[in-house]
């Protein structure tokens, strides 16, 4: 049986409706929030008959459309372009890359996200769900107040999303900005600092080097991506300090000043770092302060509202999803939590997502992609003697050869038993984790995805050679 169940902004016709007309009685769902996780409950609430409101104070689509995975991978996109038209020599395709266009950048940015936000007002629009623009706030267990009126909901659903968080004592403004002003920087810096090597620093490092930067990232860590396994960690490393990335591990950051020509950055064993701008990308912080939370009882912890395994706050008939809750802040666990929550409600009883089946991608040359327990969690979890893991060398792939992109698959398995996690490292290899969500959410021996038919060449193949590796039976590795 799987492991979880499979799941499937706010200017709609009319910017907003007026409030007062939909007060007499109570809508099915009332959601609070329009983001990744705000408005796939309403769309699929909707889809399953039910009424639903939608408030939202900016557009919807959230962070993720408007200040996240869509704009930054769109950057990523240009600057994989730009290494292109440096390297294409190497393929016998000689090109010149005489410059770096952030208007024009901007421009294909924003026309990605114009595209997907009208497709998504056109969705909202056909589901009939009634959309209120404004900031709302909770006042009782079934209420929620927006623009001096108040909506009564049947369930609430609170999905408020996050911001761009910073350390105590460190402003932002001027040079030190966060991704939001990042993504609008209509020029490339000569150099950069970034404070925080997870997926949004490694990103952006991975971006402005492509565009010709001089960057380095201050991690307090021992290691970059430090959520992922250790072995795709230290390759990551590699991968970057290749790629002439500069980066400080082990050591926290103790201030900034900063002038108009730059600033000038000092850690707390001494070390000072000089650059045009520091980037804070220290991670994403939820946003549910001033929102009547705790005032209705919902338990707050560090400000993540605190759920149950089916995201019931413990409070009336309300639900949270998304970035509020603790865990993985991704767009697609909030996505799925969305679904699950409407169809909790509609009485579908879906299953309870299983956070460690939830895949993960950093989208920075290489990629970084993984599901499932690292080796380190699970020794924790099964003990030591009782994990098996293996490592297959994207070298032995025909098309990563082509490709030009080294790295490697990591398998995770219970011993004698099913695989638990799936980690790579190498270009492009974000697209190969649909796959490996399968694997371990379906809990899939080695023995069952060695015995399917991978296409030749793909990288996609890489998968099925390394599960036949672990079966016992390599093709293109020795045993």
């Amino acid at each position: 049986m799987p492991r979880w169940a499979a799941t499937h902004h706010t200017d709609v016709t009319s910017r907003s409706h007026h409030v007062s007309d939909t007060t007499g009685s109570a809508f099915d769902i009332v959601v609070l929030g329009g983001g990744s996780g705000g408005y796939a409950a309403a769309l699929r609430g909707a889809q399953l008959g039910l009424s639903v409101a939608l408030i939202e104070a900016d557009k919807v689509g959230g962070t993720c459309l408007h200040k996240g995975c869509i704009p930054t991978k769109a950057l990523l996109h240009a600057a994989e372009l730009a290494d292109n038209a440096r390297e294409g020599a190497h393929f016998g395709v000689h090109t010149e890359l005489t410059g770096i266009d952030m208007n024009g950048v901007n421009e294909y940015k924003d026309s990605v996200i114009g595209r997907l936000y009208k497709g998504l007002q056109g969705l909202i629009k056909s589901r009939k769900i009634t959309v209120i623009e404004g900031y709302g706030k909770l006042v009782g267990p079934d209420t929620v107040e927006v623009n001096g009126e108040r909506v009564t909901g049947k369930h609430i659903v609170l999905g408020t999303g996050s911001y761009a968080r910073t350390l105590p004592g460190l402003e932002i403004g001027g040079r030190v900005i966060t991704s939001d002003q990042a993504l609008t920087l209509d020029w490339v810096p000569k150099s950069a600092i970034i404070l925080g090597g997870g997926v949004i620093g490694s990103e952006f490092a991975s971006v402005w080097k492509s565009f010709g930067a001089d960057v380095t990232i201050i991690e307090a860590l021992p290691h970059l991506v430090p959520n992922e396994d250790e072995a795709l960690s230290k390759a990551f490393e590699r991968a970057f300090r290749k790629r002439g990335i500069n980066f400080n591990l082990g050591v926290r950051f103790s201030g900034v000043t900063q002038n108009d020509d730059g600033v000038h950055v000092t850690l707390e064993d001494g070390k000072t770092f000089d650059a045009d701008l520091l980037l804070v990308a220290v991670g994403r912080g939820p946003s549910t302060s001033g929102l009547g939370y705790e005032e209705q009882g919902l338990t707050l912890d560090r400000g993540f509202v605190i759920t149950d395994e089916r995201l019931h706050t413990g409070v009336g008939n309300i639900y949270a999803v998304g970035d509020i809750v603790p865990g993985l802040q991704l767009a697609h666990r909030g996505f799925a939590q969305g679904i699950f929550v409407a169809e909790e409600i509609a009485g579908l009883n879906p299953a309870p997502i299983v956070e460690s089946g939830i895949p993960r991608v950093t989208y920075s040359d290489p990629e970084v992609a993984s599901v499932g327990l690292t080796e380190a969690k699970a020794k924790e979890q099964y003990g030591a003697e009782n994990v098996e893991t293996l490592e297959y060398n994207l070298g032995g792939n025909g098309k990563s050869q082509i490709l030009a992109t080294t790295g490697f698959i990591k398998l995770v398995r219970e011993k004698d038993g099913p695989v638990i996690g799936v980690h790579m490292i190498g270009a492009r290899v974000g697209e190969l984790i649909g796959e490996g969500q399968l694997i371990v959410n379906w809990e899939a021996y080695p023995e069952d995805v060695a015995a399917l038919i991978h296409a030749h060449p793909t990288q996609n193949e890489a998968l099925g050679e390394a599960h036949l590796a672990l079966a016992g039976k390599p093709l293109h590795a020795h045993n």
